[in-house]
């Protein structure tokens, strides 16, 4: 136990953050049933009685090695069209979507529940997002939150409910780590948008101007992920458009309105009038890949233990001395010398609160001063 303290002044410590990122990615052979179908044995997505939400693992959900990766779930808002009461589902979907908008986007100052925004400027209304497909990642993988800018999601857009990757969608939050929105209760979220497409025939990247239409809303801290159900609408050229924003698309093109399952309900109609798990399971199949860097943040504080000349050039250790003697002096004018090997932090009334250990012991003696650098991260 120590005997001597030393006092630590405002100018001996100070603190930093770290940001630390991991790749994630998450191939679409997990999602769409690698192992098995939903609700067979060996399955990596687990469906439970209740039919409110999916989990997706990376393995057999029933194996002990398997790591949740997100819940999928949709939901829309009671004054859509798709609000239908004698469909089924129609309470959970209302429900859930209340749920989620109360968390993501809180109450306006009437009391009344948010929706969902589509370009985050709140005060200004606008257009809304009411029918919507919710991924919510695990802590497990998003860590502390994503990293702004870094995500990217790729969706099978071929109108078949078979081989859904002849054309491939991209959505990214494309410019969100300079620009987001900070008016969520939940924290920062940024705007999803449709980048690009692939076609497998010229195995070539096409971009197109009318690609800038938001399709969703991304929450970093939260790590949620929000997509309109427009998102299974594409036209002639494979192009998507925001159903809100106008001349996203040229006149005379032909919209398509992709199958979601094997009894061919598009994706309007499944929202409407499947399950929320038929409505999961159609989402699930046409998701090619996701990635994302995670982010860790790191806090440290750094105490500078400062030791002068005349400062713990003796030790509290019993065994230090002999016969009331020094053991390490030779003779009476032999200067006193110890090793230390701790470092412990006191709080004001002296109670021990942390111990940092040296890598070897130190010498000290008279002659010698010296700074001792320690760091708590948490």
């Amino acid at each position: 136990m120590a005997t001597t303290f030393k006092t630590l002044l405002n100018n001996d410590k100070t603190t930093t953050r770290t940001l630390l990122h991991e790749a994630i990615p998450i191939t679409g052979s997990i999602l769409s049933g690698t192992y098995a179908e939903p609700g067979t044995a060996g399955s990596s997505v687990k469906q439970y009685s209740h039919g409110m939400f999916q989990s997706v693992y990376d393995y057999p959900y029933l194996s002990s090695s398997a790591n949740h990766i997100f819940d999928m779930t949709a939901g829309y808002h009671s004054t859509s069209a798709m609000a239908t009461s004698s469909q089924s589902d129609f309470t959970k979907k209302k429900n859930i979507y209340n749920q989620m908008a109360q968390v993501l986007m809180g109450h306006d100052t009437t009391g009344s529940i948010r929706q969902f925004d589509k370009d985050g400027n709140i005060a200004d209304g606008g257009g809304k997002y009411k029918d919507v497909y919710f991924m919510n990642f695990s802590r497990l993988l998003a860590k502390d939150e994503i990293k702004k800018g870094s995500f990217e999601l790729q969706l099978g857009v071929a109108p078949t409910y078979p081989g859904p990757m002849g054309k491939v969608m991209t959505i990214k939050d494309e410019g969100a780590a300079t620009s987001y929105h900070v008016n969520s209760p939940a924290g920062e979220y940024g705007i999803l948008k449709v980048t690009a497409d692939t076609t497998a025939a010229a195995a070539a990247l096409e971009t197109h101007s009318e690609y800038s239409a938001n399709c969703g809303l991304i929450f970093y801290q939260a790590g949620v992920v929000v997509l309109t159900k427009d998102i299974f609408t594409v036209f002639a050229s494979g192009s998507f458009s925001d159903s809100n924003q106008s001349g996203k698309v040229s006149s005379g093109s032909a919209a398509t309105t992709l199958v979601m399952d094997g009894a061919g309900t598009t994706g309007a109609a499944i929202l409407r009038t499947g399950t929320i798990n038929a409505v999961n399971n159609g989402l699930r199949n046409r998701i090619k890949k996701v990635s994302f860097n995670n982010t860790t943040e790191l806090n440290s504080t750094i105490y500078f233990c400062r030791v002068n000349s005349n400062e713990f050039n003796y030790s509290s250790n019993p065994t230090y001395l002999s016969s009331s003697q020094i053991r390490v002096k030779r003779s009476s004018t032999d200067a006193p010398v110890a090793y230390f090997t701790t470092v412990g932090l006191y709080s004001a009334d002296n109670e021990l609160l942390a111990v940092a250990k040296l890598s070897e012991p130190l010498r000290k003696d008279p002659t010698t001063d010296m700074t001792v650098r320690v760091r708590l991260d948490y």
